[in-house]
């Protein structure tokens, strides 16, 4: 596409966002006010997350309920930039797999002390759990789907750091995680989506609201924080396969 089409296209759309972002900002309320008995929109949040959520932790209340279709978009921002990523380190015509770095003729690198695999391994297992815990316990206590996703992540992680890259490749491999990424990116929707077959709204709560402070309370809030816990786990760990296939993997044959 000519230079001069693209840039006109990126004006006109651009002029477009802005009267579309400035036209919200002047239908907004002002500072403080809340639709309800409440004067602020802490107190209101505080009035309805317990007795009409069944919600203990207000921040997952807001996150994944009040304002539920935001975080949705949040959550497109981080697939957008994982697939922005994918597509700028996809593979090259010129480009072919090598031998690791550490396995080429010439290359010595020291393998990771018994210190470091010792303690990288015994980290992995709690990383696992203690990231579930978070992810499944989002509607009672601080956590959720972001949090507990960043930390299921490191566990990949410590694999690579106490032991050789082939080892992360089979133990997570490529495909699986994005698949992972990919139902914790649509689940959001489908469970979203629900509700508009159901008549009634975008991801409105079809599910019994449960008991404050169990964990399967909050209705539909655990599903939504297991599937972004998916995403951003997925997520970061295609980032980390990349990133290494990209510096230990591939090669230019030139």
């Amino acid at each position: 596409m000519n230079p001069k089409v693209r840039m006109a296209i990126f004006v006109v759309c651009g002029c477009a966002l802005f009267a579309i972002f400035a036209a919200g900002l002047s239908r907004l309320h002002p500072v403080g006010f809340a639709a309800g008995p409440a004067t602020t929109y802490s107190e209101f949040v505080n009035s309805i997350t317990v007795p009409e959520r069944r919600i203990t932790d207000a921040v997952t209340a807001v996150n994944f309920d009040i304002r539920g279709f935001d975080t949705l978009g949040e959550e497109y921002i981080m697939f957008a930039s994982v697939l922005g990523v994918m597509l700028l380190l996809r593979r090259q015509p010129d480009e072919r797999d090598g031998a690791p770095i550490d396995k080429q003729k010439g290359r010595r690198i020291p393998s990771p002390s018994d210190a470091v695999r010792i303690l990288t391994i015994s980290l992995t297992g709690p990383l696992v759990v203690f990231g579930v815990y978070i992810v499944v316990h989002g509607q009672i206590s601080p956590g959720g789907g972001f949090q507990g996703g960043m930390i299921l992540a490191t566990a990949p992680l410590m694999i690579y750091l106490s032991g050789e890259f082939e080892s992360l490749r089979k133990l997570a491999p490529r495909w699986l995680v994005e698949v992972a990424e990919a139902i914790g990116a649509g689940g959001y929707v489908v469970i979203g989506a629900a509700g508009l077959f159901a008549s009634t709204a975008f991801l409105h709560n079809l599910l019994p609201p449960g008991q404050p402070g169990d964990v399967f309370s909050g209705g539909t809030v655990a599903l939504l924080n297991v599937t972004v816990g998916l995403e951003v786990a997925g997520g970061f760990i295609v980032l980390l396969l990349a990133f290494l296939e990209e510096t230990l993997v591939r090669r230019d044959p030139s």
